[in-house]
This record gives structure tokens, C-alpha cells and sequence, in this order.
């Protein structure tokens, strides 16, 4: 009988862990609670209207149509069951599983202030984007029927908070939204007057690249009108504002993108986790006394050099091929060598032509950063037609500073 073989979360690692397995001799089923699987790095255009919700996007069973070894069920895990090996669904139902590859990723994390997120969505689905771009668009909307001065200035500021490549990149393109895309379509204000106020509680934003590029992305969005804040925690988020140490901000878009925690299924596992609920994996990928049980991508708690690995899609793109791999090894008898994640680059994208990138070593700013960065997008998006759609939405963008996907959509509409 063949090795019967679950992954739990359709992801990054999740499905590259299933496209591994596509030739071996073991049969697969990949279970998550949504059909599609999202390129998340590029949410923020969703956010912001760059791009369409289906250009980022492609259903799994598609992606995995011509692996027959592989099944496709669309259900929520609940809890893991090491005992009988077998994964407990939200109906009740059970999946047994000879080998087991979790993926189940993260959330975002209000560091114990989880009554901040119906103010502040987090930017981890098409649903996020979705919120997003809706409350974004909607304030400008609000602020041409708006005659109150001080009601006006709220609706347009807009603070991002956490100054990693998601909130450098989420406050850049706002920028660009109001300064170039709005900047002839309202009448009774003028869309480039919108405050964009980016809030980082280290000391510099973009903290995981070398402090002059950090300086250099300080720069460019300066350039691009961003308010940048270092050092300074958010105290407080409400309906009407946030509050910065003493100093409140009244504004009405506060958009979250300021930290992790890992998915809770980590914690049904009943191993070690670490502070944001990362499950602490052995050399392998594998749970402490359960060799056939893998914890991978951004679940994963992995330290390699003295340094906690960061949670970016190629590391998780190469956690998930090691545990396929470790596990068509163990099918044959052979032993699960350790995982070596080989960081081929970090890069992050702030506005037209500019963007910050280290690859191999090399550091790039500017313009070959920025085509840097549209290469190695196009070429990580699933699918022939999503790779065309967005190449072109890009170059048109480029050319006349439009955005095509600026519907205002409410919950249960489609994008």
C-alpha cells in the first residue's frame, strides 16, 4: 500500500511540497479552507488597486489538475491527532495520514490588543486586500461629500503601521494612488493633499536589509510624500484615530502591518513553540518524536547560523520541497538529511522605478532594483495568464499612473 500523504495548507510551502511529490509513488491530499492559492507578496497592489483580486490568484485543484497521485479537499483543520495519525476537520471528520506536512502559515498579530483589528486590518488574504482597498477608497469618496475641515484632513490620512517590506510597500503605493492615479477626479478637494503616515517602533524601517539601503527606502518615501515615524509604538487604535506614545493622529484608514502569529493549529501538535507561536522544528523539519510529522514555512520556528530563518515565500517555497523530498526519501528507506535554506535574496518595492534589493551579496537601489523585483515576481506567479495580466497592468500603470481595480466592493461582492 502506498504511503498516504496530507498537506495542510495550500501556501506557498504546502503547494510546492505537493508538486515535489507529483512523480513519487505515494498519494497526496492537500486540505485547506480556501480554493485558491494567493501570491501574497503582491496583496498590497490588490490593497491599493493596482491589480485585480484574480491576477494574484489561481484555484488549487487547477495548479494540480495533472497530478493524479494528488486529491484536493476544500475543509478547515481543527487539530492534529499524533496519537492515531490522522487530522481532525471542522465537521468532525478525520483524514489519516502515513506522513503529514504542516503549512498552515501565519496571521497577523496586534501583540495582545486583538480588539485593534476590526479598526486596523492586517493585509494576510484576498479578503484583507479586499477590506483594504475598500476602506481606502471609500474615505476618499467620503471626503468629497465632507464640508468640516478637521473631518476632511481625517479621512485623508492614512496611517500604516510596521515598516517592513508590507508596510514600506503598502505606504508607498497609497502615495502614488493619491498623488498621481486621484489627482484630477475630485472636485471639492484635491487627492494629493492625503496624509500618508508610515509608523515603525524600531529605530529604522526596513529593519531585515543593511542600514543604507534602509536609508535609501527612508528617502524615496520622503520623495513620495510618506510621513515616516521610527521609533515611536502605537499605544492605542480606535474608530477615530490611533495614538503614538502621547501624540493621537485622528485619521479613519489605520491599515496593520506590523507582526505575526503563527497559525493556532501549531499549538495542537503539543511541542515546544516560540513566542509568536512558531513551532521549534528539528534540524529536519520534523516534530520532536514523530520523524513522519513535518512543520513547515511560516509555522516553522528554524534557526540556521545563530539566526531565526525569516517568514519570506522562498523560504518557505524550500522548506516545503525538503519535507516532499525527506519524505520520498523515508518511502524508500533512506534517512531525512537536514534543511539548508539558501537566501538567494531579500528585495522590497517603494513606487514607480525605486526599490531596494540584496541578491547574492550584491546590493541594488533604483531602477535595477525595481526590474530586479518585477522579474523575479513574474517569474514566482503561478500561471501563464496571471504572469501576462499582471505584466501588462504593470506596464500600463507605468505609462499613465492608472489603476484598474478600484471598485468599491462590500463583503460578499466579487472582485
Amino acid at each position: 500500500m502506498r504511503p498516504r500523504v496530507v498537506i495542510v495548507g495550500g501556501g506557498f510551502a504546502g503547494l510546492h511540497a505537493a508538486k515535489t511529490l507529483r512523480s513519487e509513488q505515494v498519494d497526496v491530499t492537500l486540505i485547506d479552507r480556501r480554493n485558491h492559492h494567493v501570491f501574497q507578496p503582491l496583496l498590497y497592489q490588490v490593497a491599493t488597486a493596482g491589480l485585480s483580486a484574480i491576477d494574484i490568484a489561481e484555484p488549487i485543484r487547477r495548479i494540480l489538475r495533472k497530478q493524479k497521485n494528488t486529491s484536493v479537499q476544500l475543509a478547515e483543520v481543527v487539530s492534529i491527532d499524533l496519537v492515531a495519525r490522522c487530522v481532525v476537520l471542522s465537521t468532525g471528520d478525520r483524514v489519516k495520514y502515513d506522513y503529514l506536512i504542516v503549512a498552515t502559515g501565519a496571521a497577523d498579530s496586534y501583540f495582545g490588543h486583538e480588539d485593534w483589528e476590526r479598526h486596523a486590518p492586517g493585509l494576510k488574504s484576498i479578503e484583507d486586500a479586499l477590506e483594504v482597498r475598500r476602506r481606502v477608497l471609500f474615505a476618499f469618496e467620503q471626503a468629497e461629500l465632507n464640508d468640516d475641515p478637521e473631518q476632511r484632513r481625517a479621512l485623508l490620512t492614512f496611517v500604516v503601521v510596521g515598516g517592513g517590506p508590507t508596510g514600506a510597500e503598502l505606504a508607498g503605493a497609497l502615495a502614488e494612488l493619491a498623488r498621481h492615479t486621484l489627482v484630477d477626479e475630485f472636485r471639492r478637494f484635491h487627492p494629493g493633499d492625503a496624509r500618508i503616515v508610515l509608523v515603525e517602533a524600531g529605530d529604522r524601517v526596513l529593519p531585515g536589509f543593511p542600514p543604507g539601503l534602509s536609508v535609501r527606502a527612508l528617502r524615496q518615501l520622503e520623495r513620495l510624500g510618506v510621513e515616516v515615524r521610527t521609533g515611536t509604538p502605537v499605544t492605542e487604535v480606535d474608530g477615530d484615530g490611533i495614538r503614538l506614545g502621547e501624540r493621537r493622529i485622528a485619521c479613519r484608514t489605520v491599515l496593520w502591518a506590523a507582526g505575526v502569529a503563527a497559525s493556532r493549529l501549531g499549538s495542537s501538535l503539543g511541542v515546544e513553540l516560540d513566542r509568536s507561536g512558531r513551532v521549534k522544528v528539528n534540524a529536519d523539519l520534523t516534530i520532536a518524536g514523530h520523524p513522519e510529522v513535518f512543520v513547515v514555512g511560516d509555522l516553522a520556528h528554524v534557526v540556521q547560523d545563530g539566526k531565526q530563518l525569516p517568514g519570506v515565500a522562498p523560504a518557505a517555497i524550500q522548506m516545503g520541497r525538503h519535507a516532499a523530498e525527506s519524505i520520498a526519501g523515508s518511502s524508500r528507506g533512506e534517512p531525512a538529511p537536514p534543511f539548508r535554506y539558501v537566501d538567494r535574496g531579500t528585495m522590497a518595492t517603494l513606487g514607480r522605478s525605486s526599490a531596494i534589493a540584496v541578491i547574492r551579496g550584491a546590493r541594488l537601489w533604483g531602477l535595477p532594483a525595481w526590474l530586479a523585483w518585477l522579474f523575479i515576481h513574474i517569474l514566482f506567479l503561478i500561471g501563464f495568464r496571471n504572469r501576462v495580466v499582471v505584466l501588462f497592468e504593470w506596464a500600463r500603470s507605468y505609462l499613465t499612473y492608472s489603476r484598474s481595480a478600484r471598485l468599491i466592493l462590500y463583503p460578499g461582492d466579487s472582485d
